[in-house]
C-alpha cells in the first residue's frame, strides 16, 4: 500500500525529550526479546498460509458466520501463523513481501474465511503505513510487535456522514498546551473493532498541510487531516462491536470512538494536516481488496466442482462447458489483481483501482452463477455459496467502495 518505497522487498521463497505522557504506559515501549536488527535463531515469516492454517481459518468461518460474533479464535490463527509479518521489513523480523505475495496470500485466506482476510489486509495496510510513514522509533518500536503477532492493527478512518471519500469528518484532533493532542469523535465500519491492539485514527487536525502537492485534492480524504497511531487500550478509545453484518460477519466491523482521548505528539503518523496526501499513494502500491473478492469467487468455484463430482454431473459436456467459463472469470480477475500487484502498468494506481472493481464485480457474478448451478442443494442456510455471497458483496462497500473506486478513476477527465 502507498509508495512504491511501502513493499520494495522481491518475493523469495519463504525462508527525546518525553512530553508529560498521558499514556499510563508509553504505547511505543518495546519489552522482551523482539528488537529489529537482532539475529538468532528466528524461524522466516512465510509468505502463504499452510494447509494446517488454512484449515483452523475454514472451521472458524462456519462458526463465526453462524454467530455473528467477532471471530476471536481466527485472529488468534492469525496471530500465531507468522502471517501478520507479511509486510513487514525482514530487519525487523517480517517477511519483506511485496505487492503480488500480499494478494497471493490474502486470496488463499479469503477462499477459506473472507473475515479472517479482510482483518489481514486491513492489518497489513496499516502496517505499509507505518512502514512507509512512521518514525524511525515507531519503527524499532511498532513493527516487531506487528510482525511477531503481538499487536492486530486496524484502520479507523470511515465515519457516519463523512461520505466515502472522507472529506467531511467529524473527528476533530486539536493541539494540547503541552504540544500532546486531544482527540474526539466516532468512526463506524472500523474492522477488527476490539480486536485490534493499535488503530490507525483519522482525524481533523485543522492544521494545512505545508506543501502545495500535499494539499491538492486527490478525491479522497481533505486538506487538514492527521493520522494518529492509538493503542486498543488507551483511555479515551472505546470499540463497540453491536453492529450486525450481513456478510463478513466475523470481522468484528464496528464503530470506534474516541472520546477526550489524550495522546503525544509521538502518537502522530505523518506530518501534521498531510494524511489525504498518504491516502493517495496506498492505491499505486498494487495491494488490492480485488484480491479478497479472487479468494471468494474461487470459493465458490470450488463449491461447484463438489456438486458435480458428488452428483456425477461431469459427464455432461454443458456442465463442463459452463464450469470453464466460471473458470476463466475467475482467472482473468486474479490476472488483473497480479498485474495490479506487479505495478508494471503505465498508471498502477489505476490498475489498483480496476482491480478491485472488476475482481468485487466477478465474484458476485461467479457467486450468483453457481447458487443457480446448485440449485435446490444450494437454496439450505447452512451451504456456504450464502455465506460467500454476503461476502462478495461486502468487498464492494468496503474502502474505497466501488462506487468510490469509480470517481477516482473518473476524477481527472473532469479537470
Amino acid at each position: 500500500m502507498g509508495s512504491a518505497d511501502s513493499l520494495t522487498a522481491e518475493r523469495r521463497s519463504a525462508p527525546p525529550q518525553a512530553l508529560p505522557d498521558p499514556f499510563a504506559i508509553d504505547p511505543y515501549t518495546t519489552t522482551g526479546s523482539r528488537r529489529a536488527g537482532r539475529t538468532g535463531a528466528v524461524r522466516p515469516a512465510p509468505l502463504v498460509p499452510s494447509p494446517e492454517v488454512l484449515n483452523r481459518l475454514a472451521a472458524c468461518a462456519e462458526v463465526a458466520d453462524r454467530s455473528g460474533e467477532p471471530d476471536r479464535q481466527a485472529v488468534a490463527v492469525l496471530r500465531g501463523s507468522g502471517l501478520l509479518a507479511l509486510v513487514v521489513p525482514k530487519s525487523h523480523g517480517g517477511a519483506g513481501a511485496d505487492a503480488v505475495a500480499l494478494n497471493t496470500c490474502v486470496e488463499q485466506v479469503a477462499a477459506v474465511n473472507a473475515s479472517a482476510a479482510i482483518m489481514l489486509f486491513q492489518h497489513c495496510a496499516v502496517t505499509s503505513r507505518i512502514v512507509e510513514n512512521g518514525t524511525p522509533a515507531q519503527h524499532r518500536q511498532v513493527l516487531p510487535k506487528l510482525a511477531g503477532g503481538q499487536w492486530l492493527a486496524a484502520s479507523a478512518w470511515s465515519e457516519s456522514g463523512a461520505g466515502a471519500d472522507k472529506k467531511k469528518l467529524s473527528t476533530q484532533a486539536r493541539r494540547t498546551p503541552d504540544g500532546g493532542w486531544v482527540l474526539d469523535g466516532a468512526k463506524s465500519f472500523t474492522t477488527s473493532a476490539g480486536l485490534a491492539d493499535v488503530y490507525l485514527v483519522l482525524a481533523q487536525s485543522q492544521e494545512e498541510p505545508s506543501s502545495s502537492e500535499s494539499s491538492q485534492d486527490t478525491g479522497y480524504g481533505a486538506a487538514g487531516q492527521t493520522f494518529f497511531l492509538i493503542p486498543g487500550d488507551h483511555p479515551g478509545l472505546l470499540p463497540d462491536t453491536s453492529l450486525q453484518l450481513t456478510g463478513m460477519r466475523g470481522s468484528a466491523t464496528g464503530f470506534v470512538s474516541v472520546r477526550e482521548c489524550r495522546v503525544p505528539d509521538t502518537a502522530r503518523l505523518g506530518a501534521p494536516g498531510v494524511a489525504a496526501s498518504i491516502i493517495a499513494r496506498v492505491r499505486n502500491s498494487g495491494a488490492t481488496l480485488g484480491a479478497v473478492a479472487v479468494g471468494v469467487a474461487q470459493a465458490a468455484l470450488d463449491a461447484a466442482h463438489e456438486h458435480a463430482g458428488r452428483r456425477g454431473l461431469y459427464a455432461h459436456q454443458a456442465v463442463r462447458h459452463r464450469l470453464v467459463d466460471l473458470a476463466t472469470q475467475v482467472e482473468s480477475a486474479r490476472a488483473v489483481v497480479e498485474r495490479a500487484g506487479r505495478r508494471t502498468s503505465a498508471d498502477p494506481g489505476l490498475t489498483t483501482l480496476h482491480s478491485k472493481l472488476a475482481a468485487s464485480s466477478t465474484a458476485e457474478r461467479v457467486v450468483a452463477d453457481v447458487a443457480q448451478f446448485l440449485g435446490s442443494a444450494g437454496y439450505v442456510e447452512t451451504h456456504p455459496i450464502n455465506r460467500f455471497g454476503r461476502d462478495a458483496r461486502a468487498v464492494a462497500l468496503m474502502g474505497p467502495t466501488n462506487d468510490l473506486c469509480k470517481e477516482l478513476v473518473s476524477l481527472p477527465w473532469n479537470r
